[in-house]
Formats: structure tokens, C-alpha cells, sequence
């Protein structure tokens, strides 16, 4: 224990650091506060059991929040969804709260907002409120409506809750500093109009809160101790201490602090991405086993201690990095070879006949369950004069360094006889059939006999033909074909799917896995990890690849990372270049919370690394907006522009998009 506590992460620093100067230990409490709008993901898994294992750590409770303030997404099967992985994953919680338990008290704040005069009612167009907010380096410029009198503000919010008007036509803003270098302070929406009926609370409202108004409020109900969020939410933080600020006098004032999402490689976490995947056919549902959801990742037979190992192994950082996917898998290996029971199936099957073996005998054979647990207990298994092995264990002819079972050749049959390569059998077109082959009969494994014990240089599974249930096998590939299917946003993220992510076959396996439940775990000796998947029905089992037996999938690659642990850490101009690619798709809170990252990351970005951008794509608009923000920032320090910087300015001002040319006015030339 006392190991553990040394090696704490920065949060639980933190914490610590709070118990001993501000906060008694009683009253720490935490939540996990998922948006019900879809399944949960891997990088879900990373907040959760942060947020879980705190609670465990410090003996504290723990709070499961809805942050249901859209209705437009939200349906309660996704609350189930989440609960239900929430439970499969070890976690329960103190309590089950919504935000919409909080929308009278969140109206009742937002009317004391607007008496108090720290809130209007804007009839702006989102258009309008955009170009308003200035850039990070000029401020905004006030609404016409910022200093309407409060009862009028109050007479048209009561209006907009009562449903005289259209969604669109107004909104109540807070009144921010217009002229704050954090641009999430410039008078931002509290509420807007939505005429969508609620999962909870149905019809009775058609105003709803923003995030930014909900968060910090709802954690001041519930008395949080500490709201845990991943990086993109640092900028809010200004925004949820100003709420504070206003609204709290008494009671225990919760303390938000921000720690780094999880990135994964060939993989999507954006909820509306995945939900079309779901929407358009490319998968099959919201826990296809290709999916990165944690229903996903369970019917693809990963188990609750893996995704678990991975949060603990991936830590708490302070800066975003992407992980390689195999560090995922590497844990799933970990865990799955400790548990899974073992199991013979052959999937690409050759006959083999014992040609010294009567037809007709058969005799049961025993075998480990699981070599690593001693407590695994032993098996039969059927054994006749005819088999199935694996076409690959068998070649006709074969150089010396081929050790499975060619003409003239032994191998070991696992837990059973040595047999020999005599003859062989072939097709019209030359395939080989059956390969004849004879055993020798004193060779028992584990009989003890001196035959016994002589070595072969290989053994192979196998299964009697004659008992061989059939059985159906999905395999998995990685979803996408690129590491950042995502990355380029003039790249529609579905023309990089791999086409070839499914390959199903039929296989022949030993009986005993014709008794297989939904969820059992095997590992196919050989070949890897499987799970008995959900579609088995008595007459057909139905198996899914989890992973192989090793990582293959870097031997692939041209060059290999050095260790499965190894991240990228992203680079400011990586950084630059990634919040660019995104930015005219954002929304205005998103636009702004990026070019305040922007001018941050332009201390680090040198004016030589932006040349090559200089000549970017026309259509790229929101990376030359990225460049325009940090030379606006580079000026700010006193820096000369040089002349392919002042040309790459002077383009931008008459360009075609009306942002580009809004930050390009921003650079003095």
C-alpha cells in the first residue's frame, strides 16, 4: 500500500495535496459523467476507472452522471448501455443522477443571473455571435442586446421557456469580459431554444442548458470534490469557476482539474462517427466486435481485468500521446492466458488416417484445461484413426527447418501419440486430401514409456474427424486501414474502412466446445484467443477472435516500435496542424476553445515550421486559419513577419471564407 501511495499520479497529488491544506477526507466525492448519446468506448474505460478507482483508493463515493442536457442524441437505451458496461467493467456507484434533476435549479440560477444583470437574451444569428467574439488577439465586440433591461431579459427568458418562440431566435448569454484572452468567456450561451421532447423529463421543457452552464452547477449539487475532465476542457475552466464565483456562498465548492484523453491508433472515439458506422451498415450494430465500444470489445471476448490493466498501464498524463492498439491486445494475452480454458479446433483442415490404427477404435484421451492454473482440472478428449490438422502443419516436401509434419517426418500430436508422414492422397487438380500416416503405439503422452518421452522436434493439435463438431469462426482485422482514420478532415474518415476487417469460415472442433455459453473464453491451441459469441445457437457455435497468441500485427509494419508501451507524444506543430484539420467543423465554442490552444502553442512553433504550410491546399481552410492565429501571436512577442509570411497573410485576406479573412485582419502587415 504504502509502494502504491508513492508512486501516485499527478490527480491523486492533487488530492492529497487537498486533504492535507483545504478539505477534510470525509467529503471527497467523485463522478463519472457520461452524455447518454451513445455507447461507451475505450477511451471511456480511461475516465472511469480513474474516477472509480479514486473513489476505491480514498474510500469515497463515487456519483454515475447523466449529462443529458441535448435531447436531440439522447434516448435512454444508451443510459442502459452504459450501465450495464459500467457493472460488467467491477463498477457501481453511490449514486445515479442526471443533470435534468437539476433543470429548476438551473432555471432558478439563470433567472438570478438575469436580475443580478449578469445575463441577456440575445437575437443574434449564431453567425452574427461568431464574428462578434473577435480573435484571440482582438477582442469582441458587444451585443446590441448586452444591456437590455433585466425584466425585459427576464419577460422574453420566461417566454423562451414557455415555448413562444423558434428554436434559433434566441438564446441567454452570460455576460462574460469580451476582451478576455480566453475566448470561452466571451459572453457565452447558457441556454438555448430546442422544441425535442427529453427521455426524462418529456415535454416540459424546450429550453435547455449548455454544458459549460450544467457542469459546474451540477457538481455543486452533488458536492463533488474534484471534476476529473480530459484536456479539451481546460479553457472551461475559467467559465465553470465564474459560475462558482456567482452561485456559491455555502457548501463545498467543487475543483476541476484536467488530465489527458486517451488516443488509440487505427481507431475512432467520436460517438457521431461510430454512430454512423451503426447507421450506414458498416458494422453490424453498436457491439460489433470491430467496434471500440466496451460492449464492442466484450463480445470480441475481451475481459473486464484487461481494459482495466490497459487504463492502469496507459497512467494519468498531463499531455495527449497515442497509444499503438497492441498495447490493448497485449493485455487481453496477458489475462486471457491465465483464464481461458484451452481448447483443439482446426480451421484450414487437412485428413490425416493412421493407417496402423484400427478403424473403428477409439479410445478418450486426457489433456490439461489450463496449464497455468493448477486448479483448471483436465478434459477428455476423442482420438481415432482419423483426424484433422491444420493444412499449414503438413508439406509434402519441406526444407530442415520446417519441424511440423512433412513425408518421412514425426511430430507429436498434443496429448496424444507420435505419428509419421508415410504417403499422401491428392485431388483431380493435385490438392492434397489425406495425408496416411502411422502412430506409434507406445508413444502415450504422459504414459511414462520411454517412447513416451523420445523427442520430436514439433507438436500440432488436432481433432477426430469422426467427432468433430462444426463450428463458425469470425477473424478480425483492424477496423481501419490507416493509424488516423480520422486525422485528415478533407478525408471522408469511411474511404479509409478495411474492407477486408471480417473473414468467417466454418472450422471442425473438439465436442466439448459444442456445450459453449455465450461469453465462454478459449484459447484455440495454436491459433489464439476466442470467445463464444451471442449468435451460437444449439445447433451451431458461433466463436469470434479476441487476439492470437502473439502480436503478429507489428511484424507487419515496416517499422516496428520498440516496445508495446511506446506512445507518440504529439508535437505543438502535430498539434497545429490536427486542430486545423478540424477546425471549420467545429461549432463557435469549439472554434474558440482552438484558437485559444492555438496562441498557446504559438510560443512553441517556430515561424521556419510554418513555411511548408504556407502553400496549404485552398480547400484546407481551417489549417491557414491555424497559421494566421499563431503569427498573431508571434507578432504579439515583438516578432517580424517575414515576406512569405506577409504573402501567405495578404492571400488569406482575400480569400473566400470569411473566418480565414477574420484572423488574417488580425496580423499587421
Amino acid at each position: 500500500m504504502e509502494e502504491k501511495s508513492k508512486s501516485s499520479n499527478f490527480i491523486e497529488q492533487i488530492i492529497d495535496k487537498d486533504i492535507a491544506e483545504r478539505i477534510d477526507k470525509k467529503r471527497l466525492r467523485f463522478r463519472f459523467p457520461p452524455e447518454p448519446n451513445g455507447y461507451l468506448h475505450i477511451g471511456h474505460v480511461k475516465a472511469a476507472c480513474l474516477n472509480f478507482n479514486l473513489g476505491q483508493r480514498y474510500n469515497a463515493p463515487v456519483n454515475l452522471r447523466f449529462d443529458d442536457t441535448n435531447p436531440q442524441n439522447e434516448e435512454i437505451k444508451y443510459v442502459q448501455a452504459i450501465k450495464k458496461d459500467l457493472k460488467w467493467l467491477g463498477y457501481d456507484w453511490d449514486k445515479e443522477c442526471y443533470a435534468s434533476d437539476y433543470f429548476d435549479q438551473l432555471y432558478a440560477w439563470a433567472v438570478q443571473l438575469i436580475n443580478e444583470g449578469h445575463a441577456y437574451v440575445d437575437a443574434q444569428t449564431p453567425e452574427q455571435i461568431a464574428a462578434q467574439k473577435g480573435t484571440p488577439i482582438t477582442p469582441g465586440s458587444a451585443s446590441p442586446y448586452r444591456n437590455k433591461d433585466p425584466k425585459e431579459v427576464l419577460r422574453l427568458f420566461e417566454e423562451m421557456k414557455a415555448g413562444k418562440h423558434q428554436e434559433g431566435s434566441y438564446v441567454l448569454r452570460f455576460k462574460g469580459d469580451m476582451a478576455s484572452p480566453n475566448m470561452l468567456l466571451r459572453d457565452p450561451i447558457l441556454y438555448r431554444i430546442m422544441h425535442k421532447a427529453h427521455h426524462r423529463t418529456k415535454d416540459a421543457w424546450c429550453i435547455y442548458p449548455m454544458y459549460d452552464w450544467a457542469h459546474g452547477q451540477s457538481d455543486f449539487i452533488e458536492q463533488i470534490s474534484h471534476s476529473l475532465c480530459t484536456l479539451e476542457f481546460k479553457p472551461h475552466r475559467d467559465l465553470y469557476e465564474a459560475f462558482l464565483d456567482l452561485l456559491v456562498n455555502n457548501g463545498l465548492r467543487p475543483k476541476q482539474r484536467e488530465f489527458a484523453r486517451l488516443n488509440l491508433n487505427y481507431t475512432i472515439t467520436s460517438k457521431r462517427k461510430l454512430q454512423r458506422l451503426v447507421v450506414d451498415g458498416k458494422v453490424n450494430g453498436w457491439d460489433d466486435p470491430r467496434m471500440p465500444t466496451i460492449s464492442g470489445l466484450r463480445r470480441r471476448g475481451y475481459t473486464p481485468n484487461s481494459l482495466r490493466k490497459f487504463a492502469e498501464t496507459v497512467g494519468i498524463a498531463k499531455r495527449e500521446n497515442v497509444l499503438d492498439a497492441s498495447l490493448l491486445e497485449f493485455c487481453a494475452r496477458e489475462d486471457l492466458n491465465k483464464t481461458a480454458t484451452r481448447a483443439m479446433a482446426i480451421l484450414n483442415p487437412i485428413k490425416v488416417v493412421i493407417t496402423n490404427y484400427a478403424e473403428g477404435q477409439k479410445e478418450n484421451l486426457t489433456t490439461d484445461n489450463n496449464p497455468e492454473d493448477s486448479n483448471a482440472g483436465t478434459r477428455t478428449i476423442p482420438f481415432s484413426n482419423t483426424l484433422y490438422i491444420e493444412q499449414e502443419d503438413f508439406r509434402e516436401e519441406a526444407s530442415a527447418a520446417f519441424f511440423r509434419l512433412k513425408t518421412g517426418g514425426e511430430v507429436r500430436l498434443k496429448s496424444a501419440y507420435i505419428i509419421k508422414a508415410e504417403s499422401l492422397q491428392k485431388d483431380a487438380a493435385g490438392n492434397i486430401e489425406t495425408v496416411h500416416c502411422t502412430y506409434d503405439p507406445k508413444s502415450l503422452s504422459g504414459s511414462g514409456s520411454p517412447e513416451s518421452q523420445r523427442k520430436v522436434k514439433a507438436t500440432i493439435h488436432w481433432v477426430s474427424a469422426g467427432d468433430a463438431k462444426e463450428i463458425s469462426v469470425s477473424q478480425y482485422d483492424r477496423l481501419f486501414k490507416t493509424p488516423s482514420p480520422d486525422g485528415d478532415k478533407e478525408v471522408d474518415f469511411m474511404t479509409q474502412l478495411n474492407p477486408d476487417s471480417l473473414s468467417v469460415q466454418t472450422a471442425f472442433a473438439e465436442p466439448m466446445l459444442a456445450d459453449a455459453k455465450a461469453g465462454d473464453h478459449f484459447q484455440f491451441q495454436r491459433l489464439g484467443y476466442f470467445v463464444c459469441d451471442k449468435d451460437s445457437t444449439d445447433g451451431l457455435k458461433v466463436f469470434n477472435k479476441t487476439v492470437g497468441l502473439r502480436d503478429t500485427w507489428f511484424k507487419q509494419q515496416i517499422k516496428p516500435p520498440q516496445h508495446l508501451k511506446q506512445t507518440h507524444v504529439a508535437s505543438p506543430l502535430d498539434t497545429l496542424r490536427k486542430l486545423g484539420k478540424k477546425f471549420t467543423s467545429f461549432n463557435v465554442e469549439k472554434q474558440d476553445a482552438a484558437a485559444n490552444q492555438i496562441a498557446i502553442l504559438a510560443k512553441d512553433i517556430p515561424a521556419a515550421a510554418l513555411v511548408p504550410l504556407y502553400n496549404t491546399a485552398a480547400k484546407k481552410t481551417g489549417t491557414r486559419i491555424a497559421v494566421a492565429i499563431v503569427l498573431a501571436a508571434h507578432q504579439k512577442t515583438a516578432a517580424v513577419l517575414d515576406s512569405e509570411a506577409i504573402d501567405f497573410i495578404k492571400k488569406a485576406r482575400i480569400d473566400k471564407n470569411p473566418l480565414l479573412i477574420k484572423y488574417a485582419e488580425d496580423v499587421k502587415i
